[in-house]
């Protein structure tokens, strides 16, 4: 009942009728009127707006992956034109092939994981068909050689389980149930190319039948899972818990029980140094495990005290066991060879190639980095990039890794679980630590390591493990985005 002299919802009185009555104010956004009749009318509130929803942008990720193809094609066609004068009479095919599988990876996050970062799946594609048509680049001077099929193979079954994880992975909380199967898992694979003979120094492989393959690519990012769900389980112990180291050393060192698997971890990466000679997994494995120690924690002593243990198991080893040894005195002295009348080394042929390319680069098919030798198309590989496309497209290059990187971690950082956050962090970091040991081993910035360029390398173990890693990163990344429940402004 509407009574004279009511007060409006905002306190003031509300409008006077003809015949006395006062109306009453509106609610907000709705206001009081008065009818014929002089009673107060009261106007309906304006319909609620409707709430923002997150923008999918599968559109931009179907245009970079269309952009990245044409790349790809373009780069196939430019070494046949510099070496024969005729666009390759498989550039259709190969551009065909590429374009396919790109599409149905595109297909796969569309339908399961719409949310995703737009640009994760594009460089994946640029890297891989760049990587691709280098290979080819080298097979032309190593016709009995070839290598760019298999590869192609290859990055198909990449492709393959990238779809596989972004259709049956719904949720990646679900991989913190399996975090000692993964550790356990990864110590078999670590271990299982110990029992094959070594191949250029070391044990990183096996070989049945013509058929090879690098356990230790899968092993990482079993360890990144299992590196994930044990610092989000016990984070605040690592953290709080535990003495003063030394009473001036802002450190507080866990409980023994805590403790245990940061010493293993430590004692495992130098028993793979030992056992198969394999530098840059050892600095991969612990580098990894120190950054998420430091991401899960905040504390920066415990970068200091991971750097500490790397570089007393790297220095101790590197004494005592020949074939890092010789690693690290060809670091030391690239052109020792050189002076003794023997010729260049690898080192020495990669730091030439690199000086031939300036800043523009010689053009795709007309460098000479086939003198680096049998790792040309594999350690090497960013050798060969840099003569042919220059400081330039090297540069280029490495901006397509930095935000592939970037890219992993700003979704890690968007998401609420902890688990997620250092799994993504952790994938993230391994293309990122990879990198650096690769680029800085072939560029003479530290000793060179026998490891894989992400994409761009020959080595099936290696391009399948990176397709599953973008995979596992667009799951986290649709997760990070649609968690706002479609409210959150695009």
């Amino acid at each position: 009942m509407i009574q004279p002299g009511m007060p409006g919802s905002d306190g003031t009185a509300g409008p006077t009728g003809p015949t006395g009555n006062a109306g009453t104010a509106g609610t907000a956004g709705s206001a009081g009127t008065t009818g014929p009749t002089g009673t107060a009318v009261v106007a309906d509130p304006p319909p609620p707006l409707p709430s923002a929803r997150l923008a999918r942008r599968r559109g931009i990720e179907f245009t970079l992956i269309v952009v990245a193809v044409l790349l790809s094609v373009y780069g196939y066609c430019a070494v046949g034109l510099a070496r024969h004068g005729t666009v390759p009479p498989g550039a259709a095919g190969y551009g065909a092939g590429l374009g396919v599988l790109a599409l149905l990876a595109h297909v796969a996050v569309r339908l399961r994981a719409p949310y995703a970062d737009p640009l994760l799946l594009p460089i994946a594609v640029l890297l891989n068909g760049l990587g691709l048509v280098l290979i080819y680049r080298l097979d032309l001077e190593t016709p009995g050689d070839p290598a760019a099929p298999i590869q192609l193979i290859w990055s198909t079954l990449g492709v393959a389980l990238f779809i596989v994880v972004v259709f049956f992975l719904r949720d990646h909380r679900v991989l913190q149930r399996y975090t000692y199967v993964s550790v356990v898992t990864a110590l078999a694979l670590l271990l299982l190319p110990i029992l094959f003979p070594a191949v250029n120094g070391a044990r990183i492989w096996i070989r049945i039948a013509g058929f090879s393959i690098q356990p230790g690519e899968f092993a990482k990012v079993l360890l990144a899972v299992f590196f994930a769900g044990y610092l989000a389980a016990n984070r605040n112990a690592l953290t709080h818990a535990g003495r003063p180291l030394l009473g001036f050393i802002r450190l507080q060192l866990p409980t023994g029980r805590v403790l245990g698997p940061i010493v293993t971890v430590w004692l495992l990466s130098v028993l793979v140094l030992v056992l198969e000679r394999d530098l840059g997994t050892s600095l991969l494995f612990f580098g990894l495990f120190v950054i998420l120690l430091y991401i899960a924690t905040g504390r920066t002593g415990w970068i200091a005290v991971g750097l500490l243990l790397a570089c007393a198991g790297a220095m101790a080893v590197g004494r005592m066991e020949p074939h890092v040894h010789g690693r690290v005195q060809d670091w030391l002295h690239p052109f020792a060879s050189i002076d003794a009348g023997l010729g260049p080394n690898q080192l020495a042929q990669s730091l030439f190639a690199f000086a031939a390319g300036g800043m523009l680069g010689t053009g795709l098919g007309l460098g000479h980095s086939i003198l680096i030798g049998f790792a040309a198309k594999s350690d090497f590989i960013l050798a060969t990039a840099g003569e042919e496309l220059g400081l330039s497209g090297l540069s280029a290059i490495f901006l397509l890794y930095a935000l592939l990187v970037e890219r992993g971690y700003r979704a890690g950082l968007a998401l609420r679980d902890p688990f997620g956050r250092l799994l993504a962090i952790g994938l993230a970091s391994i293309v990122a630590l990879q990198v650096f040991v690769i680029a800085g081993g072939v560029t003479g910035l530290i000793p060179l390591t026998g490891m894989a360029m992400p994409f761009l390398a020959q080595g099936g173990s290696s391009v399948v493990t990176n397709w599953i890693i973008v995979a596992l990163l667009i799951r986290i990344s649709d997760s990070a985005r649609s968690q706002y429940d479609g409210t959150a402004a695009p």
